[in-house]
Parts: C-alpha cells; sequence; structure tokens
C-alpha cells in the first residue's frame, strides 16, 4: 500500500511536486506526483557530486586529506564545508578548518580538482562513477558541482537506495561522510540561520540538534542529506531505515520551511518511527 502522507505534497503551494520513499532494503513503499519529470536540484546536487568524488577517494585518485584548495584547504575541508572559501566567490574568508561557511565556490573547486586528477571532466566523472552505474538515465550535471544538477524522483530513489546500502563505495567510507567532520563548528546553515554547533558530514548535511531545521521535529539525530533553493530535498533517517526525496519548481521559501517539517513527521509516523 502506498504511503497515504506523500499525498501531502498535493497542499503544497507549488506548481508541480513529486515525492517518493524507499527503505533501507531497497523496496519502495510510497510515490506521489510525476516520478518521471525532470527538476533542477540546486544544491541537491552537492550530495550527488560528493558520491562521485568519494569513489575517485576510493580509486586512489585524491585523498581526502590531500591540498585541494586555497590556503592548504583540503578534498575533505572542501566537502565538509570548512575550507574557508566564500558562498558563491573563489575567495578565502577563514583559515581552513575554523568555521562552516557552506560554499558553491567549495564544490565547484572539487569539481575542478577531480577533474585534473582523473583527466574526466567532473559531470562525465559523475556519470561514469555514480550515474550510469545505478541507472540513474535521467540525471545529468551540466556545469556547477555545486548547484547545476537536473534529475527525477525516480532517479534519486536509486541514489537513496544507494546510500542506505552502498554497493559502489564501501560502507565504511559511507558511514565517514554520515560522520561530523570537525566537530562543533559554528556557522550558519542557508535558510535557517546561525546554527551551533552547525554539523556536517563529507557532502551530507547532518541534522543533530540544529533547530530551526527543514527535516521534522520526530527526524532522528542521525538524520543525514540536504534541499536546495529549487524547492527539493533530500534525506536519509538511519533510525527510521528509510529515505525520502521531494522535488519541486518553486523557489526555496517559507512555504518550504512549514511544509516540510510537517510533511516529514507524517512520513516518520506512518513508518512506523
Amino acid at each position: 500500500m502506498s504511503l497515504q502522507s506523500l499525498a501531502l505534497i498535493e497542499k503544497w503551494p507549488v506548481p508541480t511536486a513529486a515525492a517518493a520513499v524507499v527503505r533501507a532494503d531497497g523496496t519502495v513503499p510510497g510515490t506521489h506526483g510525476p516520478g518521471a519529470r525532470p527538476f533542477a536540484l540546486a544544491s541537491v546536487s552537492k550530495p550527488l557530486a560528493a558520491y562521485a568524488v568519494l569513489v575517485a577517494y576510493e580509486e586512489g585518485a585524491v585523498e581526502l586529506d590531500e591540498p585541494a584548495g586555497p590556503e592548504g584547504s583540503t578534498v575533505r575541508h572542501l566537502l565538509a564545508h570548512t575550507s574557508g572559501l566564500a558562498f558563491d566567490e573563489h575567495r578565502v574568508t577563514a583559515p581552513p578548518g575554523q568555521r562552516r561557511l557552506y560554499s558553491n565556490a567549495g564544490f565547484e573547486q572539487l569539481g575542478d580538482h577531480i577533474a585534473k586528477a582523473t583527466e574526466i571532466p567532473f559531470g562525465e566523472y559523475l556519470k561514469q562513477a555514480v550515474l550510469e552505474p545505478l541507472g540513474m538515465t535521467s540525471t545529468t550535471l551540466d556545469g556547477s558541482p555545486a548547484k547545476d544538477g537536473v534529475s527525477t524522483v525516480d532517479d534519486l530513489v536509486r541514489f537513496a537506495a544507494e546510500v542506505q546500502a552502498p554497493r559502489l563505495l564501501d560502507p565504511r567510507t559511507v558511514a565517514e561522510a554520515m560522520t561530523v567532520q570537525y566537530p562543533g563548528t559554528k556557522g550558519v546553515l542557508p535558510g535557517y540561520g546561525h546554527q551551533n554547533p552547525n554539523d556536517w558530514g563529507l557532502g551530507f548535511e547532518i541534522r543533530d540538534s540544529k533547530s530551526p531545521h527543514w527535516t521534522g521535529s520526530s527526524s532522528s539525530p542521525r538524520t543525514f542529506g540536504h534541499f536546495g533553493q529549487s524547492g527539493t530535498f533530500l534525506w536519509i533517517d538511519p533510525d527510521a531505515g528509510a529515505a525520502c526525496v521531494a522535488l519541486t519548481d518553486r523557489a526555496f521559501g517559507p512555504w518550504a520551511t512549514e511544509a516540510w517539517p510537517a510533511f516529514t513527521d507524517a512520513v516518520l509516523a506512518e513508518l512506523g518511527r
């Protein structure tokens, strides 16, 4: 039986929305909306890009702690938004590892670093390393690894299933990606203000005790994922043994801060969390 809670997206003030839940065993207990329709991901591109970086790490093309950005910032710093690079400018505003400065520029630096190390353009590397092996045939990244991905709910279900039961990566690498990097680091969570601490893994934001937050009040502290300014999100709650993706074609704003937590709580309640 399909999860009835997913139908709540019909009440969202957006032209189009689609959503799905996938369990850790790969089963899909519910979908709602046009699962095959492509949506702009905005920053939900980052977890996909991070996964490709981690494949490059496991292939030996890069090391997590090798210099990859300005001031000696490493691949790990860039993935964890502690490189010191500004939000949308390739300008250093803090020493590496000191502050959680959410940075699109950092992910663009990562893309350049991986392209140089592998001699493959980053969008093509993502395709070969992640998208094609997972059958994500409707997903593309033409442009910035930080924000220019396009995908479907159906494809992101495949990605969320992979993250929960990794086949492309060693499970220990994925566990590291969902582990807080540089604990205690403060910073601003875009759209939600200053958080202390502002916990982050390797390309994935970690919920912990953040408040306010885009996930639900019943989401476990171990929940990790990402949301995007195009009105998109992907969360994975290990305690619930499930992940949820929702894509829309309306920019993030007050409507989302109101709708998303209640939606997530309804989904988790129906899953028995």
